[in-house]
Formats: structure tokens, sequence, C-alpha cells
């Protein structure tokens, strides 16, 4: 089943799917979350093309691509005569979305000193331009995008907990390729027919020894990096199977067990914390080594599961991880003394 360039049939896609479906025809700010490369644009034009609003313009633009200083007169447009070099007025990219939709790409890296800004049009559905003094209505339907944890960034103050909230009215979380049993076949095929065509060449087989490689492959880059391998494959294929070179797929990750940003962090903290002895605070504790306060690491260490260490179970200074994933302060137990905390790996 294919929506736009969606293609898969396994569980996990059919469930985006019904997504896709019951937020559509509504004008809920969306928030895609998922892996680098998992197709969260090719989600944005989906939601946007089954929209009361596909007959109007969609407008993308990547908050990491475009330089802090320039972003806001992007977003917002600008009026003649703001800064140098300014010799007309241009619109912003919200103008250029009216009555259609805005997808905000690699949100979590917009400037704190733009959220409240963005914060407000979101609200309003006004925009004034850099060096303007009057608020333009428009009509946009913003889908927001992110491979980052953004609630993450709102415990550690790099991101308006505000605006996340705003964004976050209809979350959608997209799978990685490697939890989609089933659909590489399907995507491999799709990117045959797609590369040979535009190639004109004819490639109407592929063998099962080559499909069993992809679809053992661990995929670290999710559908943009399958693609990009059966694109290579394509130009160097001169017959009608397809050849490509597999030796390619062997070359993995350093490590297999990290396989997201937040397995990574997970990993450096547990690592750090062996070497303190599972000791936080204090000036030898894993807080110091991390270069952050005691706290913001507590914090890491709720939200990725972690709790007390076997050694200080018998110290009692903290009790296991509830059903909530806090850390809970065993009876007696106070921050005094000499500031250390033991945890675990839950």
């Amino acid at each position: 089943m294919a929506i736009s360039d969606l293609i898969g049939s396994s569980p996990k896609f059919r469930a985006l799917l019904d997504e896709i479906d019951m937020v559509a025809p509504v004008d809920s700010t969306v928030l895609v979350r998922g892996e680098t490369g998992t197709g969260k644009e090719v989600v944005a034009k989906a939601i946007h093309a089954a929209s009361p609003r596909r007959q109007q313009p969609f407008v993308a633009i990547n908050c990491a691509a475009i330089p802090a200083a320039l972003l806001e007169s992007e977003l917002f447009g600008y009026e003649r005569g703001a800064f140098t070099g300014a010799v007309t007025h241009r619109e912003g990219r919200f103008q250029a979305a009216d009555r259609g939709t805005l997808f905000l790409d690699e949100i979590g890296d917009l400037p704190l000193e733009l959220q409240p800004k963005l914060l407000r049009v979101l609200q309003e559905q006004q925009v004034e331009r850099l060096g303007g003094s009057r608020s333009i209505q428009v009509n946009v339907r913003v889908i927001a995008a992110t491979n980052q944890d953004l609630w993450g960034m709102v415990q550690e103050k790099q991101f308006r907990a505000d605006l996340y909230y705003r964004l976050n009215v209809f979350p959608i979380n997209l799978p990685p390729l490697r939890e989609r049993d089933g659909d590489i076949p399907l995507l491999v095929s799709h990117f045959v027919r797609k590369f040979a065509e535009r190639q004109g060449k004819t490639i109407d087989c592929i063998s099962e020894e080559v499909m069993e490689a992809l679809e053992s492959h661990h995929w670290p880059g999710n559908i943009r990096e399958l693609q990009n391998f059966i694109e290579r494959a394509v130009v160097m294929t001169t017959g009608a199977v397809l050849r490509p070179r597999l030796g390619e797929l062997l070359v993995q990750p350093a490590s297999t067990e990290v396989r997201t940003l937040a397995d990574a962090e997970r990993a450096h903290i547990v690592a750090t914390l062996r070497e303190t002895n599972w000791v936080v605070g204090g000036p030898s504790g894993a807080a110091a080594r991390l270069g952050l306060p005691r706290t913001s690491l507590i914090a890491r260490m709720q939200r990725l599961g972690l709790a007390k260490s076997p050694a200080a179970q018998s110290e009692r200074r903290w009790t296991s991880a509830g059903t909530d994933g806090h850390l809970a302060k065993a009876a007696g137990a106070g921050y005094g003394g000499s500031g250390r905390e033991h945890v675990y790996m839950g």
C-alpha cells in the first residue's frame, strides 16, 4: 500500500497510515518524530496531500540549515530597510504557505530567541515582518519534525515548554527501518523501478542472495540509506539483474548495539557511572565528569531508565525506579552529607 512515496505493509507501517488518515482532514499541529532518514518530510507531504489544503502550497524549511541570524527573516519576512541590503520587502515562509501547510524540519535546532516569536504565530496566526510594525494575518497548518528528544531538551532548558506543548498536539513517531519487518522488499522494488526508469534501464530481477543481504542489514541511515544504496546499484547494473556491491553492507557502525541517539547517550552515561563507581554528585562524580549539573544528570537518568546501583542497595540511598520512571529517595536518606548518590542500570 502506498500514499505518495510511503511504501510498506508491515503492522507498524499500517499503523502510521492510520495516523495520517486521522490527522490529515483536520488542522491540528503535527509533530513528526523519528531517526534520520525515516521519511519525516515524506510523511508531512502525505498529510498535506490528504488534507483539504492539498490544492494550496506546501512550504518546507529546515531550521538547522539556515544561520540563526537569517532564520527570522526567512520565517517571517522583512520590510524594506530592515537591514543593510533589504532594498525591498519580502514575505517569509509563513506568508508563502498561507492557506497551505508549512513544514518546519529540524525544529529542535530553532534558536531559543526565535521560539517565543514562533509560539505567537502559532497561537495568533499572525506574523510581523522583520523591521515592520503591523501584524499580517495568515492561515497556515504547521507540521514540525525532529530527530531529537524535545522533551529532554525542555527539561534541560534548551527548548521552551510552551512551544513544545503547542507543537505536540498530534505526535507521530516514525519507526526505524529495522523495525519494519517485511517492508524492505517492497521498498527495494519501488526504488529499483524508480531509478531504472530515470536512468533508462530495464531491471526486472533481484536475486534471493541480494534480497537476503538487504533484509539482514541494520540500515542505520534508514530509508534514505537504502534508497541511496539502490540508486548506486542501478547505476552499476548493466543487465536485467540488479548487481549491487554487497560488500558495502558489511561496513557496520563501530557498535551495532547503539542504535539511536538515546542509546548512545545512555551508553555514555552508564560508562561514566561505572568509572565513578556509580557516584553521581561530588567533585569526582559522574555529573562533574560529564560537565553537567547534578540535577540535570539525574533528570537524564530518569528519562533513560537508570536507577540505583547494586552497591547502593545496601546503603538504602535510593529506592528502585517506580512505574512512572522517576527515582525515589529511600526513607531517611537526604541530599546532605557527601552529596553522593548511587544509581544502577535498570
